[in-house]
């Protein structure tokens, strides 16, 4: 073993965590935070590749950290698109098809930074995974336009949307009855005028999400997308469950004009998608979404069939892969009536890869929303910290993230402590999230248990995270042979943003029980 190796792995085992004494009771003590402190000079974040379509409005903001005030420029914009330079935001619309390479500018008074934007104005869009929030986790069917308008406010004052997270989505809980000039579902008595409210989220630099289903009625018990009247009435059911059908006459595109005349950017259209004819429904959505206007995200959810999937996926820019996930980590920790529904984070690990073939930019394998934070909002029981201890979560994050599934958050983000904060804003960790390839990396086990995800990035280095899914700590080793690499590899820790040393052949290092070392490999 040469010494630059030696040096490194001292290095590395003394960053080693802790095992945490963190379980289904909550946190026993600080969550060991691995971010390092943002500096206040420059840094652009977010995607390097954003899509849209011929003449469609354009909504981009430049996600960049550092110190305030700060002026932003882009040199290469084509016709059609503008930049505001104080907000660092480019509307307009570009009415010619092509890629546009436009090179943005940060500065401060400390410093400047720039980097390379591809504008692509073509058929796709959304071509990288989705950044954002979701209204269910926190709130459930009690949502409120309060509550949707303070998330969003969140997002801006937290400094998430400098880290590129950009959507703030309602979930379930909004619909009233059909009417309007479009016969389109009208919100209820606990939202006011959307066109408004999506004005609001627009002049923050954020994006508005909408939640609809094709049955006749949603989970929660609202109107859907469907009916046996022509018309569209609906009246609600005793049980919720009693409206899980598809109804002979569909909406798709009378509900797609009113969420794009309130000025939406997301829609998420949630059923069971085993069910028979979820295909069709999915492309009837799909091809009223992209008859408008404006350029509306499609994710179609939940627990989509493998059989299926290429059609799903192909029809949306997100499907959920998954049942609904729960903050766990498998269910072995579940009753046996939460097991009947949800699955934990390993479960989703292992059934995850079958997904791979699908995913491609502008088309996302979605795990579904991220369990961190304050949740149970939506059984109506009062917000509790995850039960995540915080090596799992840094396993559920970097799972997402060499996945590139789209990663939305499920609890209410006003709320945020400093840890879960610290996950969600690692730009380096949300770099191989972001990754214009959109790899989805798939499992190799290893030696002693131990389990490698490794994820080729669009610059020619890997994203590898090394896994431990046992319930002990384990020295894991990950061989440059498994991964089809050979000679001097340099080792950079992606959350602690550290760089280790140059390795040979090999790395080894010590994983905590559900923990995880996430590393970025360069050749030498």
């Amino acid at each position: 073993m040469n010494s630059i190796r030696v040096a490194s792995l001292a290095i590395l085992a003394s960053l080693m965590l802790v095992p945490p004494s963190f379980g289904a009771e909550g946190n026993k003590q600080q969550p060991p935070i691995l971010t390092p402190k943002q500096s206040p000079k420059p840094r652009i974040n977010g995607v390097k590749v954003f899509g849209v379509r011929p003449g469609r409005p354009i909504l981009y903001t430049i996600a960049a950290t550092g110190e305030r005030p700060m002026k932003f420029s882009a040199a290469g914009l084509p016709d059609g698109a503008r930049l505001d330079g104080e907000k660092g935001r480019i509307s307009g619309a570009i009415a010619k098809r092509g890629t546009y390479r436009v090179m943005l500018r940060a500065e401060n008074a400390l410093g400047h930074a720039e980097r390379e934007l591809r504008l692509v104005v073509g058929d796709d869009i959304c071509l990288t995974p989705l950044l954002g929030c979701n209204t269910y986790g926190g709130w459930g069917a009690r949502v409120t336009e309060a509550n949707v308008r303070a998330a969003a406010e969140a997002m801006v004052r937290l400094g998430l949307i400098n880290h590129g997270w950009q959507y703030v989505n309602i979930d379930d809980g909004w619909q009233g009855k059909r009417g309007g000039k479009h016969n389109a579902i009208q919100p209820n008595e606990k939202f006011g005028d959307l066109r408004a409210y999506c004005d609001y989220v627009h002049s923050l630099g954020l994006k508005a999400g909408i939640y609809s289903t094709p049955w006749a009625t949603s989970y929660e018990g609202f109107c859907g997308g469907s009916s046996h009247d022509p018309q569209g009435a609906w009246v609600r059911p005793a049980r919720p469950k009693d409206g899980y059908y598809f109804g002979k006459h569909f909406f798709e595109a009378s509900d797609a004009r009113q969420w794009a005349e309130w000025g939406f950017d997301y829609a998420k259209y949630d059923w069971n998608l085993a069910s028979p004819g979820s295909v069709e429904a999915a492309r009837r959505l799909a091809d009223a979404l992209a008859a408008q206007d404006r350029d509306i995200v499609l994710e179609l959810s939940n627990s989509a069939p493998v059989p299926s999937a290429a059609a799903l996926v192909g029809s949306a820019q997100l499907t959920r892969t998954t049942g609904d996930l729960v903050d766990l980590w498998d269910r072995s920790q579940m009753d046996s009536a939460l097991r009947k529904w949800a699955v934990g984070i390993r479960e989703v690990m292992l059934q995850h890869d079958a997904y791979a073939p699908f995913q491609r930019p502008g088309h996302w394998n979605h795990a579904c929303n991220l369990r961190v934070g304050l949740l149970g909002g939506w059984r109506n029981k009062p917000l509790t910290p995850s039960r995540l201890t915080p090596d799992e979560q840094y396993s559920h994050i970097s799972l997402w993230c060499l996945w590139s599934s789209p990663m939305i958050i499920g609890t209410p983000i006003e709320r945020l402590d400093e840890f879960t904060l610290s996950l969600l804003t690692n730009d380096e960790v949300l770099d191989v999230n972001q990754d214009p390839l959109g790899k989805q990396a798939v499992r190799t086990e290893l030696a002693n248990g131990g389990e490698i995800l490794v994820k080729e990035l669009e610059d020619g280095t890997k994203a590898v995270g090394i896994f431990n899914p046992g319930s002990e700590p384990v020295k894991l080793t990950v061989q440059w042979s498994q991964m089809g690499m050979h000679g001097k590899q340099e080792v950079r820790d992606l959350w602690r943003q550290k760089d280790l040393g140059v390795f040979e052949k090999e790395f080894s290092t010590v994983v905590q029980r559900h923990g995880v070392v996430m590393v970025r490999l360069t050749a030498k």
